[in-house]
């Protein structure tokens, strides 16, 4: 449906063509231009209107203007100049050219013609003219009302006469240089008009006014308040620099920190951060709020340095009213203003004496509360405030702060997920790794465990454990990945670790059966058929006082550093080894001396990758650690994470154990060979109790023979010769170890009543703290340990 204007229509020649040629409308002006009525037009090619030999080149583009030759209808021809423009079909209208040519308006207007002069006059852009010096010729009333003066008075002064802003100079300026150079030129300032106080964002368009001959007799200026639009931009760019300064961490206090910091002093003077305590709501923050409610504060930011406003303190909880602002917005969900001229806090401040104070000393006028709301829970609230800036909150203002505010809410609520995630992880990571090291005759031993700063709580673990004979087993492993699920596999790792050195297993042996497991836990982690990605790394140790030789295996893992007494740090070469995890592959062990003193360091490798991924740099800072600090093994621990890690926290989980090894001294050992004679039992009893009166062993001496009795009956009964009878003590402990040539190894069993045999293991569980067996090349070595210090004691 065609729409109906109250104007003269017949005032332009119009046609419409279609693309066949063929004119399809004819309007009343296009009969006064050529005389032909409609209904002989209308359905008839439009070449027949063209005068000559009626050929017209086809349009190119969209529009197309030109003066034709016309065929009039009482025969002569008539030049016309014609503007076409291509239209698409709409509603009942077909596509075509619609061809156009004005019947009127091409005189020139009369002197006294209104519309002559409206151009500059009744523009509503603030048009000035200035002439060749620079002195106002002419302005129209839009100029006029910005600079409060009328035009009569002011007619002859320059710019800066009329206007005292320091702008004024720049602008003068300017208009100079479009005078000399005749360019025009833009120029964007900030000036306030008549009767405001705050100033305007303006866009002065200059252009030199020239005569007849092209000479430049003057300068136009055009000034357009664009204000808005550079509010709009400004909003935009902080809305935008929002989104890249918040949420640089996964930190809550930092996030809150980088909101308050956005909106100083862009949108408020002073803006404090609150957040809920989800420990009082269960874990997780509430979906509504009631009040009278308890917020901590987290952050805050003034445009005054030291921040001079805040009655809270980061880290201090307060309890706001049901009248607070900050409990009106978390109540109510949504943003609320509020003024003091207006009484709107008057209730507020005069029950929080500290904040009437702050308010009365700063002139502190307009007040925001923005509830921090995410996934449909409230975080907490932040709160807005102007004392600088004389203008109160907008309703711009409030959409920019609920926009940058739920952007915030999102980084706030993702860095409280990954904290809770991260603590929940941290805890079952500390949970599941010794709280303290055993003491042991073998060495000494200290450690440390840190947690990744930026990845998440990982998988690195550390172990010492006792074996007998004195011996005792250092691990360190690393589980791929990060996070709860991580922890939970390193502590399964561990205990698996803890059981086989408990059966003494051979370093290779115990990693290969260690393979196996990670193996299965990678199948059963899985899901439609595909197998996990449960992986690790493993070093494991074990060094034996006696003979003061330590065997080693690794699986993947970086091989240790060793320092001996008066050398240089140096890496012990070690097989490598397959990460475990892979299956199949065989694990190789290394056996060597260390001099009694001589320290091990076992790590992971987030100690050598944190400042240098290539490690060469950090090996050399680590031996350089090691070499250069011979306090306390506790001391040398936190040297060497001073050194090798950077101030800002580890990239990956860092485990380290320090190990000083001790020499058991030949005085503590005694060794016997068994012949295979039951009969000399009893000459060794009183062998063993003659050792044992010259270590002043007195007082467990008939406890001892009893088992060395039974465990060399045993050995001489079952057991392959030859067969050999050791004792071993330190300060707390006697060790009695009887050696054959047979692998099979004794269990405890029940005896019944009838039985003759049976009863000797029973009674050795009984009379030792503890006793068990290992199996050596040679065979095996049954063990039992008497303690040397009365427990009650």
């Amino acid at each position: 449906m065609s729409r109906v204007y109250p104007f003269d229509d017949a005032a332009t020649a119009r046609a419409v063509i279609d693309d066949d040629g063929t004119v399809v409308e004819w309007s009343e002006g296009a009969r006064r231009l050529l005389g032909h009525p409609a209904d002989a037009v209308v359905g008839r090619p439009a070449a027949r209107l063209l005068a000559g030999d009626g050929t017209l080149s086809a349009p190119v583009g969209a529009r197309w203007d030109g003066t034709v030759e016309l065929r009039h209808r009482d025969g002569r021809t008539v030049s016309v100049w014609l503007l076409a423009h291509r239209r698409t079909a709409h509603d009942d209208r077909g596509e075509g050219w619609l061809v156009v040519s004005p019947l009127t308006g091409g005189e020139p207007p009369a002197a006294d013609d209104p519309l002559a002069v409206a151009g500059l006059v009744q523009s509503p852009c603030a048009v000035a003219v200035y002439d060749g010096e620079l002195r106002l010729r002419r302005m129209n009333a839009a100029m006029a009302q910005i600079t409060g003066l009328p035009e009569e008075r002011v007619r002859g002064l320059r710019f800066t006469e009329i206007s005292s802003e320091p702008q004024s100079e720049e602008l003068e300026q300017s208009l100079l240089q479009v005078l000399t150079t005749g360019r025009p030129l833009d120029v964007q300032t900030y000036l306030r008009t008549a009767g405001e106080n705050r100033a305007h964002a303006w866009l002065a368009r200059m252009a030199p006014v020239t005569d007849a001959e092209g000479r430049v007799r003057g300068v136009c200026l055009a000034a357009h308040d664009v204000t808005d639009i550079q509010r709009a931009r400004q909003r935009l760019q902080l809305v935008n620099e929002a989104s890249v300064r918040i949420g640089s961490t996964l930190d809550v206090t930092r996030t809150a920190q980088e909101l308050a910091d956005v909106c100083v002093p862009a949108l408020a003077d002073f803006v404090t951060i609150d957040l809920l305590d989800p420990e009082e709501y269960g874990g997780e923050p509430p979906a509504r709020i009631t009040a009278p409610v308890s917020l901590r504060r987290v952050a805050h930011q003034s445009i005054l340095k030291g921040i001079p406003e805040a009655v809270a303190e980061p880290g201090q909880t307060e309890v706001y009213p049901d009248f607070s602002p900050q409990a009106d917005s978390l109540t109510a969900g949504r943003t609320i203003r509020a003024a003091v001229a207006g009484g709107d806090m008057a209730e507020w401040l005069t029950w929080s004496a500290a904040r009437g104070e702050r308010v009365r000393e700063f002139g502190i006028h307009s007040s925001m509360s923005v509830p921090i709301q995410a996934r449909g829970l409230t975080l907490g609230v932040a709160v807005l405030t102007r004392h600088r800036r004389p203008d109160p909150f907008t309703d711009d203002d409030m959409l920019l702060a609920e926009e940058i505010t739920t952007r915030a809410a999102v980084c706030i609520d993702n860095a409280r997920r990954y904290s809770r995630e991260r603590e929940t992880a941290l805890a079952l990571q500390r949970s599941l790794l010794p709280r303290t090291l055993p003491r042991t005759a073998a060495l000494e031993a200290s450690s440390r465990y840190l947690p990744a700063a930026r990845a998440g709580v990982g998988g690195d673990w550390f172990d010492v454990i006792p074996l007998s004979g004195m011996r005792v087993a250092m691990v360190v492993g690393d589980v791929v990945g990060h996070g709860v699920q991580a922890s939970a596999t390193m502590g399964r790792l561990r205990t698996a670790v803890r059981t086989l050195a408990d059966i003494d297993l051979a370093p290779d042996e115990l990693l290969t059966h260690l393979d196996d497991l990670v193996v299965r836990l990678s199948q059963e982690s899985g899901g439609d058929g595909n197998p996990g990605e449960v992986g690790a790394t493993c070093l494991y140790a074990v060094y034996d006082p006696v003979s003061r030789r330590c065997a080693l295996a690794r699986a993947g893992h970086p091989p240790p550093v060793l320092l001996e007494p008066g050398g240089e740090p140096r890496h012990l070469e070690l097989p490598a080894g397959p990460p475990l995890g892979l299956g199949g592959l065989p694990f190789e062990s290394a056996e060597v001396e260390l001099p009694e003193g001589t320290v091990l360091a076992l790590y992971t490798d987030g100690l050598m990758m944190s400042r240098d991924p290539s490690g060469g740099a950090a090996r050399a800072l680590l031996f350089q650690a090691l070499g250069a600090y011979a306090d306390t093994l506790d001391e040398t621990c936190d040297h060497v994470l001073h050194t090798l890690l950077p101030p800002a926290g580890a990239a990956d989980d860092v485990a380290l154990l320090l190990a000083r090894t001790r020499g058991l001294p030949a005085s503590q050992v005694a060794t016997w060979d068994i012949p295979a004679d039951p009969a000399l039992v009893a000459p060794i009893r009183k062998q063993v109790g003659d050792q044992l009166e010259r270590w002043s062993l007195i007082e467990i001496a008939f406890t001892a023979e009893l088992v060395v009795s039974e465990l060399v009956t045993n050995a001489i009964r079952y057991g392959a010769h030859p067969i050999r009878l050791r004792l071993i003590h330190d300060a707390a402990t006697l060790i009695v170890e009887v050696s054959d040539t047979s692998h099979t190894a004794p269990h405890l069993r029940r005896a019944k009543i009838f039985d003759e045999g049976g009863r000797g293991l029973l009674l050795v569980a009984q009379l030792t703290q503890r006793w068990g067996s290992r199996h050596t090349a040679e065979g095996k070595t049954i063990w039992a340990e008497l303690g040397l210090v009365d427990e009650d004691q």
